[in-house]
This record gives C-alpha cells, sequence and structure tokens, in this order.
C-alpha cells in the first residue's frame, strides 16, 4: 500500500495532506461471488508529527472510506520541517510516509 503526503506553508502554518491507500473494509460486506463475509480490514490508528514531535494522533474505525484523505494544519511549523505521517491497520500491518514542507 502507498501513501502519498503534501505539506506546504500558507501563512504561518503549515498546510498537509495526505491520501492513504488502505482497502478499508468493514467486516460487514459481502463478497458478491462467494456470499461469505469479507473480513474487517481498516486503519485503526494515525500518528503524525512534525520536526519530531507529535501533532496529531488518531484512533480511528471502520466507518472511514477506502483509500481516505486526511487534511490538517500545525502551526508553528517552518519550511523544510520534516512531515512523518504513520498508521497501523487491526490486522497489525503499518506503514508510514515523510514529506518535507515546501
Amino acid at each position: 500500500m502507498a501513501m502519498k503526503i503534501r505539506a506546504t506553508m500558507v501563512g504561518d502554518s503549515a498546510d498537509v495532506k495526505v491520501l492513504m491507500n488502505h482497502p478499508m473494509e468493514t467486516g460487514t460486506r459481502k463478497d458478491a461471488k462467494t456470499g461469505q463475509t469479507v473480513p474487517a480490514h481498516y486503519i485503526s490508528r494515525i500518528v503524525a508529527t512534525v520536526g519530531g514531535k507529535t501533532v496529531l494522533e488518531a484512533d480511528t474505525g471502520p466507518a472511514i472510506s477506502k483509500n481516505p484523505y486526511l487534511a490538517f494544519k500545525v502551526k508553528g511549523a517552518k519550511s523544510g520541517d520534516k512531515v512523518t505521517v504513520a498508521w497501523e491497520d487491526n490486522k497489525g500491518e503499518k506503514e508510514s510516509a515523510e514529506a518535507a514542507i515546501g
């Protein structure tokens, strides 16, 4: 799975946009071919840091759409600071990505 991060300075804050590639299955949908329930598979935790300092922590659940998009602003960030976003899903899979604020 892949994650894309775009971070830009807007005035005195950084505007961070993240696109996460994940199937986000709720565990209630049935497979059209087999009729069996598709197992739950969703992002359960997201953590974002800027310059090594945690700026966002979120516990999430299955009610988020496939390939979720997350946007947030960070005051006090500077151009060139490193933004890191990491997630973990309910199956223990993890992913992280980073980008410099432009």
